[in-house]
């Protein structure tokens, strides 16, 4: 299966690029040959292989939930340039 020049201009057109006629044919050619690339990819013998969705073995890294104190209200608040009430103040991020 090749890429025309027609489908490149039709992709460049739905991503709103605007491309010189050079790189037109230059992207054509690039992606030709990725195919081309691809496609030897289905000459190799899969036989036996099962389908895997990374090359190494995954399982979860994550760490139980464990309750554990939090750090002391006032202690946090030193670093808070504006506070009030105990709840740090932050400027207004949207137009009202």
């Amino acid at each position: 299966m090749a890429i025309t020049k027609a489908e490149v201009e039709h992709v460049a057109d739905l991503a709103r690029l605007t491309l010189t006629e050079e790189e037109k044919v230059q992207f054509t050619d690039q992606l030709n040959r990725i195919l081309q690339m691809a496609d030897k990819l289905s000459e190799l013998d899969t036989t036996g292989i099962e389908p895997t969705s990374h090359v190494l073995p995954m399982a979860n890294v994550m760490r139980e939930d464990e309750v554990r104190p939090s750090l002391p209200l006032e202690k946090v608040l030193l670093n808070a340039p504006d506070q009030k009430d105990g709840l740090i103040r932050v400027p207004a991020v949207f137009e009202g």
